[in-house]
């Protein structure tokens, strides 16, 4: 510990990067390894075995993927700087809105408002990031875009299901656009003593909450118990969410050292990261089953061109502003 507290930042940071693309590195060799050990057989229990874990191994290497991309997006959004971190970040966003509208039902009246939404509004939200403009970005898209839009869609003389229609797009907004573009605020936000070291804040955020669901998952799976809402959601279950949210909680007092924050302060902003996580998890997938649909990839992957990358950022999305404006409540900035 105190040779990382030595070091300059630049370096802290770097062999943060080190320590997680290392771990990939030799997570993704042991699957490599397994998958190389599973044997194909004749005999039909054992060939319906065998599928059902090349289906596992399959779900495993998506995440792997997505685990593996996002990394690499971190780590070059850092060393290119500030504004590349940015654009990146706004790519991911608009992928993922890409990804929810194509399986939203749209019409010809909603060609202006999706025109406003990806060329308009997703650029402007992010180029008030960049400015580092976080009263305003805050309100832009909840207060100006969410009254623009349905005034947008009226002139377009089509009244067909208008309601539905203009909250589908505000919805896909507030998800993809809104929430995605406070994990590069984060990287830009200053703490008095820790200017510089925004990575450790997205570090943390991404960690508590994927701690979090990972816990919540496996548990949900190991020991099933009855399902909150079984019509949404059988893996969301309230003892193992509650572990789950204790787990995530435990990770960030475990990495507070590397945050400008006390054990305690890092114990109460990491629960409060993975309540907001899991539940706009469990949000979103309520509307994969309105989509009829149990992925945003799965089903979509031909016309999406995104592959499931919603499924893979969904929590975060919602986890990342809840963290920061309480993290800018809280400390005052």
């Amino acid at each position: 510990m105190e040779f990382l507290r030595n070091l300059s930042t630049t370096q802290q940071i770097g062999a943060l990067f080190v320590v997680v693309f290392g771990l990939l590195s030799a997570v993704t060799t042991y699957a490599f390894v397994q998958t190389l050990r599973e044997a194909r057989s004749d005999d039909a229990a054992e060939q319906a075995h065998h599928e059902a874990r090349q289906l596992e191994w399959r779900r495993f290497w998506s995440l792997l993927k997505t685990a593996w991309f996002m990394a690499t997006i971190f780590w070059v959004g850092w060393a290119l700087g500030d504004t590349v971190a940015t654009v990146l970040f706004a790519m991911v966003a608009f992928f993922a809105l890409r990804e929810f509208i194509t399986l939203s039902p749209t019409r010809r009246g909603d060609h202006r408002s999706l025109v406003m939404a990806f060329f308009v509004v997703l650029p402007l939200q992010f180029v008030l990031v960049g400015l580092r403009k976080f009263d305003l970005f805050t309100v832009f898209i909840p207060v100006y875009v969410f009254l623009a839009i349905p005034a947008i869609s009226a002139l377009a003389n089509d009244p067909q299901r208008f309601l539905e229609r203009n909250a589908k797009l505000q919805w896909g907004i507030m998800v993809c656009v809104y929430g995605m573009s406070h994990v590069p605020a984060l990287l830009l936000l200053d703490f008095p003593g820790h200017q510089g070291k925004g990575a450790f804040l997205v570090f943390f955020l991404v960690v508590v909450v994927q701690a979090g669901m990972i816990a919540q998952h496996l548990l949900g799976q190991r020991f099933p118990h009855r399902p909150v809402a079984p019509q949404v959601s059988q893996s969301f279950q309230w003892l193992s969410w509650v572990i789950g949210v204790a787990v995530g909680g435990l990770a960030g007092v475990l990495l507070s050292f590397i945050t400008p924050f006390k054990p305690g302060q890092a114990l109460g902003m990491a629960l409060l990261a993975c309540l907001a996580g899991s539940l706009g998890h469990l949000v979103m997938k309520a509307i994969k089953r309105d989509r009829g649909i149990t992925s945003w990839g799965m089903q979509g992957m031909s016309v999406t061109g995104a592959g499931g990358l919603l499924d893979r950022v969904d929590a975060l999305c919602f986890a990342a502003p809840v963290f920061f404006h309480s993290v800018r409540w809280y400390f005052g900035l």
